[in-house]
């Protein structure tokens, strides 16, 4: 009975690891399609046809079905909801098993597991239904008499699956089986159990159970007693009837009878142990099974094994036909190395009773396979094999251990590769007394190639990257790619510290060669952080956080170099790195707000447009002007989500203003060179006007001369996109850049604003006004309005009105003020006095 349940055990393992390597293959081939693979076309194909699978279904993380193999009407969504709840905050990724009693004639065992996104977020939950017969597929009618039963029970004693009776006529029962279940809190047992107190259908049987290892079940056989004890009833009502007839023969009987009953008797024992070894081997499954039997000497050593018995399939595994195998000995091939092994382990298995194990074969063994598991099951004098090729499942772990540890566009180790490797290579350095260097690598430029070029473009160039780091390492060296564009290189051992720097250089000259696009070509460079051990960290998340900040130092002097770890960078980066996050606070909670500064006509002194001027209003610190975050906003890409947000607000409060009855002005917006070359800069400002009902003509963009520095085409472009929708466009800062004449006429500007700079000198230089006055001729001779920023004085303004300025901006008219405050100047519309007499001509043409 132990062996019986032991054996039923280890079927019920195998088939469970089976739905392990299932449900594993589903996950990975659903994950890798990204959620595009259809299980009704898999089943087309022959998958999942097996008559155990009753449903294969795949539901997204809101419990709808997403592909099965049958019609989703006959899915029962409950259960799934269920699964989702379970596998929505367990992040475990183990196959979780239960039982559905809805939704068919017969329960259904469900095996789920949970789905991931590419980024490891929760995506839903895969489902097989599998029926519980397949279960108890174990024994045949020879055995199994009509009440002797299997069973799989979990530890709380519900019924996964059973069976009474063995053969085609075999059922599972019908309501509970077991009265009594406390008998399942030891992991194995037999006992004799009484009908009545013990089962449903009152039936008394020999019962033996076995845990099921690393998994909550348990293996039940139960042998209904009077059927076991049948035969023996028979045999004692017969030799009772002819002890009464031939009682004078019997003493003369006795001893010929006893000695035939002994012969028979271990002749019945041999027969019954080849018999239950064959069972417990080849039943319910098609992998390759043997009947070893042990051959001893005469002082009862084993001194070799003879093969007595296999099935077709474990003939195959040897490529021979099953006749062919039957009687071979081990040590007639002991002489190689598979069968030297085998025949250590059939020895051990013989004074165990039991062995599992898997094996990596090596070439040239006699299955031609890679990785077989072998279970041995002693019965008596003789072993029960069982070898299943696993070939497969282990390629499979191989494959998912790879693509663990492997960067799936460039082919390099990833950031978990890293995470495993460097705190053994750390360790060996600190054994040896080397030093180890990490080069933090970050791409200068590659964003442009992804908005510019698409996704496609930017993986090209991430691969020929890849080659170009691996081509300037040692053979022993390594290139992680960590994310995005990030790389670290590992240099293992370093001998000094000056082959760093060289390296780093290296890796300078290899990203000087322009990257081949699909059209033309794109120079980016590459700057690089180094951190040393152990003078920088001792382990890799100090190690990879002081790289990092290097290489951010880096980005902050101009890119494009490399820069070894100071302790006195860590303070600057970290300020800056703070900024940085406020700064994505302060747009997620809108704590941007637009002061206007009003621009006047310097004849009349009327109001006649305002500039917009972005403030951040801190939660600490208080109301910060640009120049405390405008230059980080650029350097971390934050720009164009805060031009975005100046747009929208300077939209909304024209909108209110318009509602408010307000004689409304123009208001200038500042666009930065990165937003500018972004190209899409007409597009945002057509759906804002569009969505607060603003009319181009109350909008003006300011650009600064460096924005119109890159290609001519696509700027000029850019700008007709702007003014074809009516906004005028304008020069901010003139002079202080690299404007000329020829590209003023090339951009065709509505107008110029005269750098601050200029206007401070009127009054105070001769030159200052030569400056100042050669601008507006040519700016008025090209058709363009001027505006003079940074006016403060009296003085300045009577300059400016004598050379004909045409608008005024500054302290001296008004600092910029809020929106309320803005209101009230646009109400007073003259706010400062006009000129007194018509302005003279120039004095720079006395």
């Amino acid at each position: 009975m132990g062996a019986l349940s032991k054996a039923y055990s280890q079927y019920l393992l195998r088939a469970l690891e089976q739905m392990e390597q299932v449900t594993l293959a589903l996950k990975y081939d659903w994950e890798q399609s990204r959620s595009t693979l259809s299980l009704h076309q898999l089943r087309a194909l022959g998958l999942y046809t097996a008559p155990q699978y009753a449903v294969v279904a795949i539901f997204d993380q809101h419990g709808e079905a997403v592909t099965a193999t049958v019609p989703f009407g006959r899915l029962h969504t409950s259960a799934a909801a269920e699964y989702l709840a379970r596998h929505a905050v367990s992040r475990d990724g183990a196959m979780h098993i239960g039982l559905d009693r809805g939704g068919e004639a017969q329960p259904l065992i469900h095996f789920t597991r949970r789905l991931e996104d590419r980024h490891g977020g929760y995506a839903g939950v895969l489902v097989i239904a599998v029926d519980p017969s397949y279960f108890s597929q174990f024994y045949d009618s020879s055995h199994f008499g009509r009440y002797s039963l299997s069973a799989m029970v979990d530890g709380k004693g519900e019924l996964y699956s059973a069976r009474i009776g063995g053969g085609a006529g075999a059922e599972p029962p019908r309501g509970p089986l077991f009265k009594d279940s406390r008998f399942l809190a030891a992991k194995s047992g037999a006992i004799a159990s009484p009908g009545k107190p013990g089962y449903a259908d009152g039936q008394s049987r020999f019962l033996a159970w076995q845990a099921v290892k690393n998994y909550p079940f348990t293996a039940v056989i139960g042998l209904a007693d009077a059927e076991v004890l049948r035969s023996y009833q028979e045999t004692r009502a017969m030799y009772l009837g002819i002890a009464g007839a031939v009682s004078g023969l019997l003493l003369l009987f006795t001893g010929v009878a006893s000695t035939l009953s002994i012969r028979l008797a271990l002749r019945q024992q041999q027969s019954e142990g080849v018999r239950n070894a064959y069972r417990m081997a080849t039943e319910g499954t098609s992998d390759g099974f043997y009947i070893v039997a042990a051959l001893r000497d005469g002082s009862g050593a084993i001194t070799d094994f003879e093969l007595v018995d296999c099935n077709e399939p474990g003939a195959d595994f040897f490529g021979v036909k099953r006749e062919q195998l039957l009687g071979m000995r081990l040590r007639a091939r002991e002489q190689e190395p598979y069968f030297r092994d085998l025949m250590r382990s059939y020895r051990e298995a013989m004074v165990s009773g039991f062995s599992e194990t898997e094996v990596e074969l090596a070439e040239g063994n006699p299955f031609n396979l890679r990785w077989i598991r072998r279970r041995l099951v002693r019965s008596g004098d003789r072993l029960a094999v069982t070898l299943q090729d696993i070939s497969g499942a282990k390629s499979h772990e191989e494959e998912l251990r790879r693509l663990a540890n492997e960067d799936g566009l460039t082919g390099l180790p990833n950031r978990h590769w890293l995470n495993r490797f460097l705190p053994g290579a750390l360790e060996r350095a600190r054994a040896g007394g080397d030093m180890l260097a990490l080069l933090f690598i970050d791409l200068d430029g590659f964003k442009d190639i992804n908005d510019t070029g698409g996704h496609g473009e930017g993986d090209k160039v991430l691969r020929a990257a890849a080659q170009r780091l691996q081509s300037v390492l040692r053979p022993g060296d390594h290139v992680v790619r960590i994310g995005g564009d990030e790389f670290v290189v590992i240099l293992d051992p370093l001998d000094f510290e000056g082959r760093v720097a060289r390296v780093a250089e290296r890796i300078a000259e290899a990203f000087e060669e322009p990257f081949p696009l699909a059209e033309g070509k794109c120079g980016m460079g590459a700057s690089v952080g180094i951190s040393l051990f152990p003078r920088d960290g001792d382990d890799t998340e100090t190690l990879l956080k002081n790289a990092d900040i290097a290489m951010y130092a880096v980005k902050m002097a101009g890119k494009g170099h490399h820069r070894f770890y100071q302790p006195e960078l860590y303070e600057v980066i970290r300020s800056r790195r703070e900024t940085e996050q406020s700064l994505i606070t302060a747009l997620e909670e809108d704590q941007f707000v637009v002061h206007y500064q009003p621009r006047v006509d310097t004849r009349t002194g009327r109001l006649c447009s305002m500039e917009a001027l972005v403030r951040w209003r801190h939660p600490q610190q208080g109301l910060l002007p640009p120049l405390e975050f405008i230059s980080i906003a650029e350097s971390s890409g934050l720009i164009a989500r805060l031009g975005e947000t100046v747009v929208e607000k300077v939209c909304r409060q024209l909108a209110q203003w318009q509602a408010q009855g307000l004689a409304l002005v123009p208001v200038s917006i500042n666009v930065s060179a990165h937003q500018f070359g972004r190209g899409d800069v007409h597009l945002m400002l057509a759906a804002a006007m569009a969505r607060h009902r603003i009319a181009a003509r109350l909008i003006e963009v300011e650009i600064t001369e460096s924005a119109m520095m890159g290609d001519h085409s696509e700027a000029v472009q850019q700008l007709a996109a702007i003014r074809g929708q009516g906004v005028k466009m304008l020069v901010d800062d003139f002079g202080s850049g690299y404007s000329s004449l020829s590209q003023l006429q090339k951009f065709a500007m509505d107008g110029l604003k005269i750098d601050r700079a200029f206007t401070m000198e009127l009054g105070k230089s001769r030159q200052g006004e030569i400056f100042v006055g050669a601008i507006l001729s040519m700016a008025h001779a090209l058709g363009m309005r001027v505006v003079a920023e940074g006016v403060e004085t009296l003085q300045q303004l009577d300059i400016l009105r004598q050379l004909q300025c045409n608008e005024v901006q500054g302290y001296l008219i008004s600092q910029p003020v809020t929106a309320e405050n803005m209101r009230e100047l646009m109400k007073k519309r003259f706010l400062i006095a006009p000129a007194q007499v018509f302005p003279a001509p120039s004095r720079l043409s006395a």
